[in-house]
């Protein structure tokens, strides 16, 4: 597109603050930035500084918004557009765009559809501000939730949460950092998994007797039944062809980590 592409390792640095001003902008626009803007920043355009943030804020401020609000259950997320200032996404709100989430969609399906979602917004908003037809309004702070950075150790699966939980939380975490468990001393990443219909209750973690090319594992009120996995060292696949290069046999207990 022939645009320049800067990375400065602070926006805040008094150098990028010169390339800011000299090129005299009307509006600045952050999406998923992770730095905070200071005053001099803020000032710089003419009109304002635009935040497209993928949460009905004021939940879910912060740098995982997606994630959190699938493996929470959420049935519904939005598109803030806010005016930005120093705090983290605590801006005066623009306009919000509330979007349902599919039971089964996982957190990269629903950020792709965000962005596109993001985008159209922004450029109404704008079109908005320039015409003068929209007031900015500001966030009920009390109702303020935060959404923390993932990291590839949160990715663990806890066996002990009820079996909808669990379903959420692989989710949420697809495709990263990924929910994981340990088989026989092997780390295994499962990005799809359904409610086993399980006639008995096993303690949590349990390979559970099913058809070959099955498995279910006993969770906090019944069982899950994995759908596609990956291994450490290999390529993600259904778990009927997992399974016929490795044999994870019943009364197996995950494990929290490799012995």
């Amino acid at each position: 597109m022939g645009l320049d592409i800067i990375q400065p390792q602070s926006i805040n640095s008094k150098e990028y603050i010169s390339i800011l001003k000299s090129l005299d902008p009307d509006y600045l626009v952050v999406v998923a930035f992770g730095q905070l803007l200071k005053k001099a920043v803020l000032d710089i355009p003419s009109k304002s500084v635009l935040n497209v943030h993928p949460s009905l804020l004021p939940q879910y401020r912060g740098p995982a918004p997606i994630q959190w609000s699938i493996i929470h259950g959420c049935s519904k997320t939005g598109i803030s557009i806010m005016q930005l200032d120093e705090g983290l996404d605590t801006g005066d709100i623009l306009q919000i765009e509330t979007v349902s989430i599919d039971p089964k969609e996982t957190a990269g399906m629903l950020h792709d559809r965000l962005a596109k979602s993001g985008a159209s917004l922004l450029v109404d908003t704008i079109d908005k501000l320039s015409e003068q037809r929209i007031q900015s309004r500001p966030q009920d702070h009390s109702f303020a939730t935060y959404a923390r950075l993932l990291t590839k150790k949160d990715g663990l699966i806890q066996w002990q949460q009820p079996t909808q939980s669990i379903i959420n939380f692989i989710r949420g975490m697809t495709p990263w950092p990924g929910a994981y468990t340990y088989l026989n001393n092997k780390r295994l990443k499962i990005f799809m998994a359904e409610k086993a219909d399980a006639t008995q209750i096993f303690p949590p973690g349990t390979v559970l007797e099913a058809f070959p090319d099955e498995l279910w594992i006993a969770t906090g009120d019944g069982a899950l039944s994995i759908l596609n996995i990956q291994s450490a060292s290999g390529k993600q696949m259904s778990v009927a062809d997992y399974l016929r290069g490795n044999t994870i046999v019943a009364g197996t207990q995950a494990q929290n980590k490799p012995e």
